[in-house]
């Protein structure tokens, strides 16, 4: 091999040995549907800022804050404050928000009416069984003049907080990821959208009771305190909050999954 030859090769080593350091791995758990779809979208250019995006799906929702606080992976993007809230409650953990990304607004779905005033007395209704989403449905169910609890604003309400029930509708309590097979066997099914959008469900025209813009339950970004104020979960966030991602949730989720800021 000539001198010409073996200096080209060696640039050819240096150029993939500086590529391949320059890539700093950032691990994120999410749920299928929307964050990591979102996620996939933006590795491309969090690529380009030096960050190589390692995408863990979980089709729970405890897992994703379990791995994190376990240091299996380092930050996740799939919950609402609320939820982290009793985790960090339940387990002791310390996980942080680092910034908030989108609303999947709760929607209740039925194959046997078509309004929530058809819904018959002795209605059984399926609603997830972790405890904050659990109230969240609740209080989607208030809204909708089904029930009344005792504070409409308590976020941690449970069914023994309900003082009005009028069509004595029955509870029945189902894992979240359960509910969209459950659709047709009950009156009346609350799903989160992460869900309902695996299952074909569109939130804006399948359900006929829907969580607005203003719900407390926007989704956010959490990392370990260690890493929250990181320059890599800060390029992730300014990623999701591109003017590219925020157009590519608008025309892909058609309103069924509403951006926020920061």
């Amino acid at each position: 091999m000539n001198k010409k030859k073996i200096l080209s090769a060696l640039a050819l080593v240096f150029a993939f040995s500086y590529t391949a350091q320059a890539g700093e791995k950032l691990s994120v758990a999410a749920t299928p549907v929307p964050a990591a779809e979102v996620l996939e979208f933006m590795k491309p250019a969090l690529a380009k800022e030096g960050v190589d995006l390692d995408i863990h799906v979980f089709t729970d929702y405890i897992q994703p804050n379990q791995q994190v606080a376990d240091k299996q992976v380092m930050m996740n993007c799939f919950q609402h404050k609320p939820h982290l809230d009793a985790f960090n409650e339940r387990t002791g953990a310390n996980l942080q928000p680092v910034g908030y990304i989108y609303v999947p607004p709760l929607g209740a779905y039925s194959r046997k009416v078509k309004s929530i005033a058809e819904l018959p007395e002795g209605a059984t209704v399926a609603i997830p069984n972790d405890t904050t989403n659990s109230t969240r449905a609740l209080l989607l169910l208030e809204k909708g003049g089904l029930i009344k609890l005792k504070d409409p604003t308590d976020l941690h309400a449970t069914s023994r907080d309900i003082v009005e029930n009028p069509k004595k509708l029955k509870f029945k309590e189902l894992e979240a990821a359960t509910l969209p097979r459950v659709v047709d066997d009950v009156d009346l099914a609350v799903v989160n959208t992460n869900y309902a959008l695996e299952a074909n469900l569109n939130p804006k025209k399948d359900s006929i009771l829907l969580e607005d813009a203003k719900s407390p339950y926007a989704n956010l970004c959490v990392a370990p305190v260690e890493l929250k104020d990181s320059e890599l979960v800060k390029k992730l966030m300014k990623a999701w909050h591109s003017p590219e991602t925020v157009k590519f949730i608008q025309e892909k989720y058609k309103g069924t999954v509403i951006p926020v800021d920061l």
